[in-house]
């Protein structure tokens, strides 16, 4: 009871001082805007009621506070296409596995792992960095691979919770979910980022323009990381027997069909998906078209891939999760939030300070801030208004801290709850808390790093 009655005086404490000091430069209208996110952020991580009521909720505050003129303002982050290129693009996902996708994945893994096992320990990481393109989700990519990797832990002989079986899981846990931002195309959180960008008014980027800003340096950071993380499992099991003798052990649906006519027109089809997104301009040709005639072709009677069940399945609470967080975010920019909210934030760091040292204490900043939030979707969604107004203030191009942002949320994954298949690994059991722990926070810092050297020398 004493405990109780000290926290709750040292948090009145702490709002009176917030109050009195860091909410001065705001007006009353931005105050009440910061409230909100501060509730928000309680609502997301607490979560102490479901996610779908969290997001109405939200809507309701910004009509109650008087925060918009309208209800048509208040639902404004639902006009994005990036919610609906997500669930298109959920959709086509949903329909390269129906007809096959993913056996023939499976069967090329099965193929390299008669190399042995060192074979897969070196071709793992770099499969799952080009794999995002081929296969836009990356939780259908872990579902698709943690299979695969117990059957081959037992074909080589290993025990359960092998070093081999740790390393392959923190390969499609926390390795895939970096390697999403490959491509804009290649999940949620990479499509939201490339709408913000034009939203923003930053930058058109084109999805071959983003393959060249972000994959060389994710490519970099994530192969230090793997071998950081490869050196780390070792030491931590040092009585474990790594050795190339193999068991004989059957696997499932290794024989190879002759696939079915549906899986050559969703492939061609996918593939001119692709090339329609690199070779066309988004201005003449939107994003969001191609993906939506897919759908259309899909669902088809010849094909009936996609049904009106398919569609009622969708994650629709994530759906509005998204719309309600980019409502919040643009609320934070009209109003001028995230531009006193920036100021203050940066007023440690002096003016007259190099530019090194600017996107590191810009960089730490985000790293700090990322935690406040569970979904990488919502954090960058919220973050990246706030970090944009940091351009003008501290004289660095938008373009770098848009990129800079981008990286360093979508490489956070210290705690299992960062991502769905980060915490899907660890709930296999597999990783020991301080294992994950280690390998998260050495690996979220390793690509902090690249991120800033990337903002300095790259791009």
């Amino acid at each position: 009871m004493k405990m109780k009655i000290f926290y709750s005086v040292l948090c009145l404490m702490a709002i009176i001082y917030v109050k009195e000091t860091f909410l001065t430069d705001f007006t009353t209208e931005q105050q009440l805007t910061l409230c909100l996110l501060a509730f928000a952020v309680y609502l997301w991580v607490a979560a102490p009621i479901p996610t779908g009521p969290t997001s109405i909720l939200l809507l309701a505050c910004m009509l109650i506070f008087n925060l918009v003129d309208s209800v048509e303002d208040a639902l404004v982050g639902f006009l994005s296409p990036a919610l609906y290129f997500i669930l298109l693009l959920s959709l086509i996902s949903y329909s390269l596995v129906q007809v096959g996708v993913d056996k023939i994945i499976a069967r090329f893994l099965i193929k390299m792992s008669k190399g042995g096992p060192t074979l897969i320990v070196i071709m793992l990481p770099l499969f799952i960095l080009v794999l995002p393109i081929i296969l836009p989700s990356a939780i259908a990519r872990f579902k698709m691979l943690l299979p695969i990797i117990t059957k081959l832990n037992q074909y080589y002989g290993f025990p359960e919770k092998s070093l081999f079986e740790k390393y392959s899981l923190y390969v499609i846990g926390m390795l895939n979910q970096k390697a999403t931002m490959i491509i804009f195309t290649g999940g949620g959180f990479p499509i939201l980022a490339s709408q913000l960008l034009k939203d923003y008014e930053i930058a058109e980027v084109g999805w071959m323009d983003w393959f060249l800003h972000i994959g060389p340096p994710l490519w970099i950071g994530s192969i230090i990381v793997a071998i950081f993380v490869w050196q780390f499992l070792k030491k931590m099991s040092p009585n474990d027997e790594w050795y190339n003798e193999r068991k004989p052990i059957d696997f499932v649906d290794q024989k190879e069909d002759r696939m079915p006519p549906a899986f050559w027109v969703v492939i061609i089809s996918f593939l001119l998906m692709i090339m329609t997104w690199i070779v066309t301009d988004q201005g003449k040709v939107p994003l969001v078209l191609p993906p939506m005639i897919l759908v259309v072709l899909y669902s088809l009677p010849k094909l009936g891939l996609i049904t009106n069940k398919v569609i009622r399945d969708y994650d629709w609470e994530n759906f509005l999760l998204l719309g309600s967080s980019f409502s919040l975010g643009m609320l934070m920019a009209e109003n001028g939030t995230a531009s006193v909210l920036a100021r203050e934030l940066i007023s440690f760091v002096s003016p007259d300070e190099g530019m090194t040292v600017k996107i590191i204490a810009i960089s730490l900043l985000i790293f700090l801030l990322r935690f406040l939030f569970v979904v990488p979707s919502s954090a960058m969604i919220v973050i990246f208004p706030i970090v944009i107004s940091y351009s003008e203030l501290i004289g660095v191009q938008p373009e770098k801290l848009a990129f800079l942002v981008i990286m360093i949320i979508g490489g956070v994954v210290v705690l299992p709850i960062h991502s769905p298949t980060v915490y899907m690994a660890y709930e296999t059991g597999i990783f020991k808390k301080k294992e994950q722990y280690i390998i998260g926070v050495s690996s979220s810092i390793i690509i902090m790093i690249i991120a800033i050297l990337a903002s300095l020398y790259y791009w």
